[in-house]
């Protein structure tokens, strides 16, 4: 009977401690699901809301419905952003992966300061979003520019606007993007770093070049990798928007050819506080961001290989 009674005793304190561990969590937790709610799930069911309605800012919401909607199909704008953003994502990203993966094959090799280039080249993604590169890359492309400049000494003499030609403005958006490779590079040549050195051994005896080991071994057992790069960049990129804001002087550049659909909406709600219609393009654009999502997920079924298959 006494065991009987310790046991229980102990189980019941074993109980107890745990509860009050779980209480602790809770408090420690706290913080973290006030800010969920108050700083995202809030304003997100907020956005939703105004989405179906006529808002301001300086009047209560009216309910519209599908007013919005409807209404983006016959804007102009909002059509051109959605061209601007298709060509600026499915440019860009493919240009930006390839360099990066270019760049750490090179640097997956056993030379001299290999470690002080990586963080070099890591560089260009800490600062490539900030207004001041932005603003840099206005005066490089501008009529006077660098870019010219550097024309200027090979023979081919220019004095195009790159930043003000609405037939070239997106690329040098593009090109800023491309610059900005060094967080997928890290990402890539942690993914070299795991390919079994054996399988290159091998394939060295069996008379396999460096180009054929490339495509019959490191390729394939990195797209794992190179899904992970492809999703989290497109997200990204459909998201653009100080850089292309700065670049295209306050607005949407020339012709509107900088105007990507991050830029639009900003242009909606805080220079012609259309509340409502901005809070609806909002929505379209996370659903067309999922709906990119899952077609990349569907697809990376048939081309990703995992080292367990």
């Amino acid at each position: 009977m006494t065991d009987v009674r310790t046991s229980g005793g102990s189980g019941t304190a074993t109980r107890s401690r745990g509860a009050r561990q779980g209480r602790w969590a809770l408090l420690f937790l706290a913080p973290w699901g006030i800010g969920l709610v108050v700083l995202t799930i809030g304003p997100m069911a907020a956005s939703l809301v105004l989405a179906f309605t006529d808002y301001n800012l300086l009047s209560m919401p009216q309910w519209v419905g599908l007013d919005n909607l409807t209404r983006m199909f016959g804007d102009p704008l909002w059509q051109k952003s959605i061209q601007v953003t298709a060509m600026y994502v499915f440019i860009s990203v493919p240009l930006q992966l390839a360099f990066a993966l270019l760049v750490a094959l090179a640097l997956n090799k056993s030379v001299w300061g290999a470690g002080f280039f990586r963080s070099v080249y890591y560089v260009p993604s800490l600062v490539g979003a900030s207004v001041a590169v932005a603003i840099l890359w206005r005066q490089v492309f501008g009529a006077n520019g660098l870019f010219n400049q550097l024309l200027g000494l090979v023979g081919i003499e220019s004095s195009i606007s790159w930043i003000g030609d609405s037939s070239t403005a997106l690329y040098t958006l593009i090109l800023l993007r491309v610059w900005e490779f060094g967080s997928p590079m890290v990402i890539f040549l942690a993914g070299l770093r795991q390919v079994p050195v054996e399988l290159y051994e091998s394939a060295s005896l069996d008379g396999a070049g460096a180009w054929r080991q490339f495509w019959r071994i490191t390729l394939p057992l990195l797209t794992p990798v190179l899904f992970f790069n492809l999703v989290l960049q497109i997200i990204n990129a459909f998201q653009v928007f100080g850089s292309a804001y700065i670049i295209g002087g306050n607005g949407g550049g020339p012709a509107n050819s900088l105007l990507v659909y991050s830029v639009y909406l900003y242009q909606s709600a805080f220079a012609n506080f259309e509340m409502g219609y901005a809070a609806a393009m909002a929505w379209v654009l996370l659903l067309v961001i999922g709906a990119v999502t899952a077609i990349n997920f569907w697809a990376g079924r048939f081309w990703i290989n995992y080292s367990d298959q």
